[in-house]
């Protein structure tokens, strides 16, 4: 790459575009998938499958990563090329009629998908002249993105076989027609989701080139799980904190897949326009994480991550369809919960691991949470919903309870548990 100190900072709006689609790519299918799957007829069990596909991705990902960007090809180019594939099997999932036909094919694409995110970093940090300053706010782009893709699938309508657009009732916009289907039960944001990979797959191929790192090195499947850092977890402490880490996703899997619905049942308008409010909160407590971190300390900055957790699972578990506040409210706790939680852990890990096994130990965090927790949360959150519901009647408020006391047990025992030794040398441990 060059070394002109011009180039980084002409990279910048490139970066930002890519990291947009990056992330609209992902909003515009996930967060309405209960309805699409509603509308197929798939059981409440197949759709914690569904969710939990992600985890099981999250799984495979690495492998893709470590054993064939990192050594083979350049970065950029398997960025593309898994985007392009990813879109012929999302289009193909929009095809399904069933769920036998549907799950096959959202795997793939998540299989294809998943490594992106990865990829995506890399492509970041490598053509960022500061990575610790430059990173963030093009990060942001992506949480933007997701916030687009929820603004227009839940401003959208078919009304009469015809689509139309309006601005979203929570922005200010009109009330839904009477005849109209809202654009999240229909094919259309597989649509949007494939047509924005093709867009990202064929962009990538101009984005600055980016030789992979490890090429003609030999990489076992430790090293790309991130195994070597399996020994930070003689510390009591940071075994405390990855097993809660991965206990904690499993009722944050509740969040993602049965809050669209939950909304729509209680009577909320534009559902996915109005769960990009937790994305709004989330770029604002993003803000506030390193302030509040060196006053805190990491023990309660994870705690009050965990602890949002538990009160936003209390306040579904006691709306009604006349107390839209809470809803509301619970939506924008997404920031504080996800933020204070997940961010901070990344700084936690950061802090505690020694600098050659620090790339390793956040590879281990991402497989811990994002694969096996999420995977799961999904499962459970799926069986869960099933025994709950009587004669295709949901009852949310024990649906809402069982994640809020999960929530509330792993709180207790962290508070008990962990102890605060992020301020330590690295090479302790």
């Amino acid at each position: 790459m060059s070394s002109s100190p011009t180039r980084p900072a002409a990279l910048k709006p490139r970066l930002c575009v890519m990291m947009f689609i990056q992330f609209f790519i992902w909003g515009v299918w996930y967060v309405p998938m209960w309805n699409f799957l509603g509308g197929i007829g798939a059981t409440d069990a197949q759709v914690g499958s569904a969710y939990a596909a992600t985890g099981i991705a999250a799984i495979i990902s690495p492998f893709l990563v470590g054993m064939i960007a990192d050594r083979f090809f350049p970065t950029q180019i398997v960025f593309g090329v898994l985007h392009l594939l990813g879109a012929m099997f999302l289009y193909l999932t929009s095809r399904a009629q069933n769920f036998d036909d549907f799950y096959p094919m959202l795997l793939l694409h998540l299989v294809c998908y998943m490594p992106t995110l990865a990829l995506a970093n890399t492509v970041l940090f490598r053509n960022s002249a500061s990575p610790e300053r430059d990173a963030p706010p093009i990060r942001t782009l992506g949480t933007i993105g997701w916030i687009a893709s929820g603004v227009l699938v839940g401003g959208g309508f078919l009304v009469a076989g015809d689509f139309t657009w309006q601005l979203p009732k929570f922005l200010g916009g009109p009330d839904a027609p009477a005849a109209a289907v809202t654009l999240g039960s229909t094919v259309w944001p597989y649509y949007f989701g494939c047509g924005a990979s093709v867009l990202l797959g064929l962009y990538a191929f101009s984005l600055p080139h980016t030789p992979p790192q490890l090429k003609g090195k030999t990489v076992s499947v430790g090293d790309i799980l991130g195994l070597k850092a399996v020994r930070l977890m003689k510390d009591p402490s940071f075994a405390v904190f990855i097993i809660c880490s991965l206990l904690i996703c499993i009722p944050l899997s509740f969040y993602f897949q049965s809050t669209n619905g939950f909304l729509g049942q209680m009577g909320v308008q534009n559902t996915e326009g109005v769960m990009t409010l937790g994305q709004v909160s989330e770029i604002f407590f993003l803000l506030l994480v390193p302030v509040f971190f060196r006053k805190l300390g990491v023990k309660w900055m994870l705690a009050i991550g965990m602890l949002f957790w538990v009160l936003r699972y209390v306040l579904f578990a006691n709306a009604t369809p006349e107390t839209h506040s809470l809803l509301y409210l619970g939506v924008l706790f997404h920031g504080i919960c996800y933020d204070f939680f997940f961010f901070t852990g990344q700084l936690y890990v950061d802090k505690r691991a020694p600098e050659d096994v620090r790339s390793a130990a956040q590879g281990f965090i991402a497989f811990v949470t994002l694969g096996i927790g999420m995977f799961l949360g999904g499962k459970l959150n799926g069986w869960w919903n099933g025994r709950q519901t009587v004669d295709g009647v949901k009852d949310w408020a024990a649906i809402w309870w069982f994640p809020a006391i999960m929530s509330g047990l792993v709180l207790a025992v962290f508070l008990v548990l962990f102890k605060d030794k992020s301020r330590s040398p690295r090479s302790e441990n």
